[in-house]
């Protein structure tokens, strides 16, 4: 049975362009694994904690020796990557804000991320395929103004494949904002097929995946 990691951490459910994307992918896939299994979570509309010493601790201690607080917390970071481990593909949505990740992304980032488990010499969902729908409001691409100013693909590319040894896919839809910032009316149409081409990259990436895990 498939089973698919889903995590959307827009702060927006609508509109939201990353989130409007994962559910194309989210509704290929499902129609090609009807039976299967799809762990979802909303890490905006349900944040995580963010890391703190207990949860560094407690990750690292014996469990006799934990303190409560310890224990809760590591509890938690173990059924994260539990979910990681588990899946057979995952799904990632998220803007840009403020030329990187939210801070709800960053904060699954640094639970999921354990050394001598998810992360380190052999990291336990190495090779797992990500496809991450990377929504940016303008354009960041090579040879544009902001090119340098792009953080978002540039860490969770770093991130996912040097901490986790996942196999990580970009779709990009771009210039999300030109339909709201007067400033850049002169982009719409670029910004509506950029939207269309990421449906399209998605829908094809799902069903690509899903064939790949057929029972």
């Amino acid at each position: 049975m498939a089973t698919l990691l889903h995590l959307d951490s827009s702060a927006f459910h609508e509109p939201s362009i990353s989130r409007e994307v994962t559910a194309t992918f989210r509704k290929e896939w499902q129609s090609q694994h009807p039976d299967g299994v799809v762990i979802y979570r909303d890490l905006a509309k349900n944040p995580l904690p963010h890391l703190t010493a207990d949860g560094i601790v407690g990750a690292v201690t014996p469990a006799e020796s934990r303190t409560p607080a310890q224990a809760e917390a590591a509890a938690l970071r173990a059924e994260l990557a539990e979910e990681l481990e588990r899946a057979d593909a995952v799904l990632i949505g998220t803007p840009m804000y403020n030329f990187t990740v939210p801070s709800a992304l960053k904060a699954w980032l640094d639970q999921v991320i354990i050394i001598g488990r998810t992360a380190g010499e052999s990291p336990s969902a190495a090779g797992k395929p990500v496809t991450v729908v990377a929504a940016r409001g303008g354009g960041y691409g090579p040879g544009t103004p902001r090119e340098s100013y792009e953080f978002l693909t540039t860490y969770l590319a770093k991130v996912l494949t040097g901490m986790l040894a996942l196999d990580v896919d970009f779709i990009i839809p771009e210039l999300t904002l030109a339909r709201t910032k007067p400033q850049m009316a002169a982009l719409i149409d670029a910004a509506d097929a950029s939207r269309a081409k990421a449906h399209e990259d998605a829908a094809a990436k799902a069903k690509t995946l899903a064939a790949r895990f057929a029972a």
